[in-house]
């Protein structure tokens, strides 16, 4: 009995050790030394020896890393003998290296990549990816800068790791003004889960909250949270030191240990992990890769989907019949333009089992096509780049009628009672007869070109241009009903924003992040409020607005307010999606809100309150305008070439 008694005890200690708990998956315990300054300074070689014997004596410990300066002029000699020292080390170990190693070099910097074997990391420990990089003046007396083959280097990286991946990056700089291209670093890390970045340089222990770029507005804009560790050296301290990082995924915690003169002391820091929204179930009812890229989003009717893409072929699939849709009923719907191919050709019909299936039909236009085509009564209308507006019949493909305008005909097509209302880069606006494509009237005194979609109803033809105006035409004979401007340069007009309509006003969002509605009946307006770009949407009942901004947020207006008081807003929802260019329209639909993004994710948010419902990850690229099909359904393209016809679960 006292036997096992014994042996129970034993266990117990065994099972609380901290041997045992390093085993556990969901902790990673790792230390950072940075600032070694490796030199003729006896002491400065003697600091990094005393720690490393220090670290050998640790037995819960996965690796170490090493934040830059590692030496103090790049010296070869300074260079072999800081390699002498940390390769005593028992536990795997990673490096950078920082402006002192850099700017002195005997060597161009040659030595330190040939002796470390690399000038940027990338490895995985506990489910949690681990980045890291030089930066500093490469020979030059400069500011600080991650070179240019690194940039690619973690431009391509940051792509390809999934969007919930824990990820933790290691720079010797901080990342803000001290480096000269902070502003890419941190663009290209807000497309993944960055718990922190850790950086050395300033030889003490703090913390930062980098703003990602895009957005003057503090209180909206997300940031990668940074912490600085302090110097390895003795000087100025009372030991020599540095941090030990525990990341606890189970308690979802992480923790800075400043280690001084082989003592650990109380956590100087604590994180929560971030963890983003989940990812939205769907089922694929229709998935196909374009092998050419795509110029124009999908539109659907009955079992048939429809594209265009930038080698100017419009496409018709048939997808099976069980998974027939309901042609949309908003007369505003569609997909925007798109472009570049990914890398392989794959198309699946995954509920009936087909494999690369043939088009029904095809037809190729003599341009690229960036309009988004238009259907009714069994016709399709679209634009191209050779000049030419198309009627196809939905049926055959066969050419109905084509219309030459004197330009490129970038615009997308709308049809109302019989009539397609579309704009080109010549100048003019036309309205034609959908049945035999003829002529009904034309708008000559256009300023700039249109790209964008019109709102087309009984009372008016609502659309902006790249020459920073918005006109309202009559539906009947094109007459000027009145015009707006923003009174700014080019690039900030009205122009790629597919207006939207609701209780007598017209919104758009212009690139000069505002939001303005206007009386659909003068044209004066009625307010502006601040943010949005050019991405806007109603909810089916049309009494919300939905304005995306250019950094993480997302604004929902009640569109029966006439002006921008307190009762305006309804809500504000921080996404997380970051800084965000993508002008793609919004659609609303099942009680959601349907939010496309530039980096390939849809971000769906519930309509009551502009929760984070989930997201999609759809691509790797813009995500257009996103239609709604009915029966929880939804129609994708993207700009890399995939279309998608999805069920949300």
């Amino acid at each position: 009995m006292k036997a096992l008694r014994f042996i129970t005890f034993l266990l117990l200690i065994i099972l609380l050790s901290p041997d045992i708990q390093a085993q556990n998956k969901n902790i990673v315990r790792f230390a950072f030394l940075t600032d070694l300054h490796i030199s003729d300074v006896a002491t400065n070689a003697e600091d990094l020896e005393f720690s490393v014997e220090d670290l050998n004596n640790i037995s819960n410990l996965d690796f170490v890393i090493f934040g830059g300066d590692i030496t103090e002029f790049g010296s070869d000699k300074e260079i072999a003998h800081s390699h002498a020292i940390i390769s005593k080390l028992k536990v795997p170990w990673y490096i950078v290296g920082g402006n002192h190693d850099s700017k002195w070099s005997e060597s161009g910097c040659n030595t330190f990549k040939d002796v470390f074997g690399y000038e940027w990391f990338e490895f995985e420990r506990g489910g949690i990816r681990f980045l890291g990089c030089n930066s500093g003046p490469n020979m030059r007396m400069a500011p600080a800068l991650v070179p240019r083959d690194a940039v690619l280097w973690l431009d391509s990286v940051t792509r390809s790791i999934p969007p919930h991946q824990p990820v933790v990056f290691v720079n010797h700089y901080p990342l803000d003004e001290a480096m000269l291209n902070y502003t890419t670093i941190l663009d290209f890390l807000s497309r993944n889960n960055v718990q922190f970045a850790m950086c050395g340089h300033g030889h003490n222990n703090r913390t930062y909250n980098y703003k990602v770029p895009g957005s003057p507005n503090t209180a909206v804009t997300p940031v990668i949270r940074g912490v600085m560790g302090r110097s390895n050296l003795r000087a100025g301290k009372a030991a020599h030191g540095y941090n030990l990082v525990t990341i606890d995924q189970t308690a979802a915690t992480i923790t800075f240990h400043e280690r001084e003169g082989r003592q650990t002391k109380a956590p100087w820091h604590t994180l929560k992990m971030l963890t983003p929204p989940p990812a939205i179930k769907t089922t694929l009812l229709f998935d196909y890769q374009d092998d050419t890229d795509i110029g124009s989003g999908a539109v659907i009717d009955g079992n048939r989907i429809f594209w265009a893409n930038a080698s100017g072929v419009i496409k018709a699939f048939d997808i099976p019949s069980q998974h027939n849709i309901s042609k949309s009923s908003n007369q505003n719907s569609g997909v925007g333009s798109s472009a570049q191919p990914l890398s392989s050709s794959v198309t699946s019909f995954s509920s009936a089992g087909l494999k690369n299936p043939q088009p029904a039909w095809t037809f190729r236009t003599g341009g690229k096509i960036f309009s988004t085509p238009a259907i009714a009564d069994g016709k399709l209308v679209v634009g191209s780049s050779d000049t030419y507006i198309y009627s196809l019949d939905i049926k055959t493909g066969k050419l109905l009628w084509k219309y030459k305008a004197t330009k490129s005909v970038l615009a997308s097509p709308t049809i109302h009672k019989g009539v397609v209302y579309i704009g080109a880069s010549d100048g003019v606006f036309r309205a034609l007869d959908l049945k035999t494509g003829k002529l009904v009237w034309e708008f000559k005194d256009v300023k700039g070109f249109v790209e964008s979609k019109a709102w087309v109803d009984d009372s008016g033809v609502y659309f902006g241009t790249w020459g920073s105006m918005l006109y309202a035409l009559s539906p009947k004979d094109g007459s000027l009903l009145w015009s707006w401007t923003n009174h700014k340069g080019r690039g900030l007009s009205p122009a790629a924003v597919w207006p939207v309509k609701a209780n007598g006003k017209i919104f758009v969002a212009t690139p000069e992040r505002m939001t303005h509605a206007i009386d659909a009946a003068t044209g004066t307006e009625l307010w502006r409020a601040r943010g949005g770009r050019e991405s806007v949407g109603l909810s089916p009942d049309a009494t919300t607005l939905f304005v995306k901004t250019m950094q993480d947020t997302v604004f929902a207006y009640r569109t029966d307010v006439a002006q921008a008081d307190k009762s305006l807003r309804k809500w504000t929802s921080h996404t997380g999606y970051g800084y965000e260019i993508a002008p793609s329209a919004i659609t609303s639909a099942y009680g959601y809100v349907f939010i496309p993004t530039d980096k390939g994710n849809i971000f769906v948010l519930n309509e009551a309150d502009g929760s984070v419902a989930g997201i999609i990850r759809f691509s790797g690229a813009l995500i257009n305008h996103i239609l709604p099909t009915g029966n929880r359904q939804i129609l994708v393209s993207s700009m890399d070439g995939r279309v998608s016809l999805q069920k949300l679960e």
